[in-house]
C-alpha cells in the first residue's frame, strides 16, 4: 500500500483508473443490496477429507476442519484475484487495504445462546496452518469473551435517541469515519463474511449483502452429502460433496472475472496442498 492520497479511506484506496462502466454503476445503482449476484458451486471433497485426516493425524495439536479450508481458500482467492477485494462506498470504488474474513461464533448451541463476532486478518506469508490457527484462536476467544464491536454495541444500546444515532452512524459509515472501536470486529467491514450452516446440519441458501459497511462477498457453506455425478458416457457415481453459495456485489467486477475466481476457489478446496505455501504464492489454473 502506497502513501495515502486525497480521496482514499483508512480501509481502502480509491481506484482512480477504473473503466467507464464501473465508474458509472455506483452512480446509477448506489445500494449494494440492489446489486447482488448469486452463484453456487459444488465441491468434490473426497480428496479434501483424506487430506484433513492425514493432516490431523500428523498435527494432533493443530487440527483443521473443512470450514478452516474454506476460509483459507477464500482468503487466498481474494489475495490472488484482487478485484474480489474491492468495495463501493459513497458511490466510489475502493481497493481494500487488507484481506479479512469474518464469521459469527455461537457461544453455546442453545436457542438462547449468545452470538459474538470473529475476524481473521490474513498476511501474505500466511499458510493454511497459519490461517487455521487464527480461526481456532478466534473461536476460542469468542467462546469466552465478547468481541470489541459487541462491547461497543452494548454501550450504544443503552443510549437514548436511537434514530439519531442510526442517522449519524450511517453517515460516518458511508465516509469511512466510524470509530475503530465500533467496527473492530464488525463482519460487514471485511473482505468476506462466511456462514457455516453445515455445522448445524443445514444446506446452502441465499443470504443478502448489507448496505451497511463495505463487505462485497457473503459465502454459505452447506452440509456434507453424497451427490450423483455423471461422466461423458452417462455413467453415474456417487461423490461426497459440499455446496457453497455466494452473494457478490456485481458492481465490483464482471462475470468473467467472478467465474475465473470461482474456478480457482474450487481448485484450492479440492487440492488443499496448494494452500500449504504462502498466501501470496501463485496457483496455476
Amino acid at each position: 500500500m502506497g502513501k495515502r492520497r486525497w480521496g482514499d479511506r483508512r480501509d481502502g484506496t480509491l481506484i482512480r483508473d477504473i473503466d467507464a462502466m464501473h465508474y458509472v454503476m455506483p452512480l446509477m445503482y448506489p445500494n449494494r443490496c440492489d446489486n447482488e449476484a448469486f452463484m453456487s458451486m459444488t465441491v468434490d471433497i473426497a480428496g479434501t477429507e483424506e487430506y484433513i485426516r492425514k493432516f490431523n493425524a500428523e498435527h494432533p495439536e493443530a487440527r483443521i476442519s473443512i470450514f478452516d479450508l474454506v476460509i483459507a481458500a477464500m482468503l487466498k482467492t481474494i489475495r490472488l484475484r484482487p478485484q474480489m477485494n474491492r468495495f463501493i462506498a459513497n458511490k466510489n470504488v475502493y481497493q481494500r487495504n487488507n484481506i479479512t474474513a469474518a464469521f459469527t461464533v455461537k457461544k453455546e448451541f442453545r436457542d438462547d445462546g449468545d452470538e459474538t463476532l470473529a475476524r481473521v486478518v490474513a498476511e501474505d506469508g500466511d499458510t493454511l496452518a497459519d490461517i487455521s490457527a487464527k480461526v481456532r484462536s478466534q473461536i476460542s476467544f469468542c467462546k469466552k469473551e465478547d468481541d470489541e464491536s459487541t462491547d461497543a454495541m452494548n454501550v450504544i444500546k443503552k443510549l437514548p435517541f436511537k434514530h439519531l444515532i442510526g442517522l449519524v452512524a450511517r453517515f460516518l459509515d458511508r465516509h469511512g469515519w466510524m470509530p475503530q472501536s465500533v467496527i473492530a470486529t464488525d463482519p460487514y467491514q471485511c473482505s468476506v463474511v462466511l456462514s457455516n450452516l453445515g455445522s448445524i446440519g443445514m444446506n446452502i441458501g441465499y443470504h443478502h449483502l448489507m448496505n451497511w459497511g463495505t463487505t462485497s462477498i457473503f459465502v454459505i457453506v452447506g452440509t456434507k452429502k453424497f451427490k450423483p455425478s455423471y461422466d461423458a458416457q452417462g455413467n453415474v457415481t456417487m461423490k461426497k460433496v459440499i455446496d457453497l453459495s455466494f452473494t457478490i456485489d456485481e458492481r465490483i467486477s464482471d462475470g468473467f472475472y467472478y467465474g475465473k475466481s470461482m474456478k480457482l476457489l474450487k481448485k484450492l478446496l479440492e487440492n488443499p496442498e496448494l494452500m500449504e505455501g504462502k498466501l501470496s504464492e501463485e496457483v496455476r489454473l
